[in-house]
């Protein structure tokens, strides 16, 4: 069995989506998997919409994140430009879930992903695509510095 290796090592800071040190934050720690990124999450109370049922902000975070995350792994830091999202089935508070991203398509400064938040059986609860446009090359030095540890 082939070890896990995490994607996002460096987490002393305060993103909502991985970083350690925001109290409110979803504290996603993201693992490769093939081409893909994967990180389970289990929904909380605080993170509810409708009685039980996961608000559809944080599902849009979590696959923004993912997404996010599978770019930063291909060695792309970028940012979100445009994002399409199908929610397919109700995601449930306190029900474990696992959100997946990878790189689609790299054309210039734009790269184009995927992403789904799946259940337990492997039902997609939500899937998304967006387009990420690369930072400039001292933008991506200094985020690598901050957030990315490379091995």
């Amino acid at each position: 069995m082939s070890e896990r290796v995490r994607v996002n090592t460096v987490t002393d800071h305060g993103c909502f989506g991985c970083g350690e040190r925001n109290p409110i934050g979803l504290k996603l720690a993201f693992f490769r998997d093939g081409e893909a990124v994967e990180a389970e999450f289990t929904p909380r109370p605080e993170h509810e919409g409708y009685a039980g049922l996961v608000h559809g902000g944080i599902i849009s975070a979590l696959l923004d994140e993912a997404m996010s995350w599978a770019a930063i792994a291909s060695g792309r830091l970028a940012v979100t430009a445009q994002m399409s999202l199908r929610f397919r089935r109700p995601v449930e508070v306190s029900t474990p879930v696992r959100v997946r991203g990878r790189v689609i398509e790299e054309r210039g400064r734009i790269v184009e992903a995927r992403g789904e938040l799946v259940d337990g059986d492997g039902t997609v609860l939500a899937e998304a695509s967006a387009t990420f446009v690369r930072v400039s090359e001292d933008q991506q030095r200094a985020w690598e510095a901050r957030y990315v540890q490379r091995r």
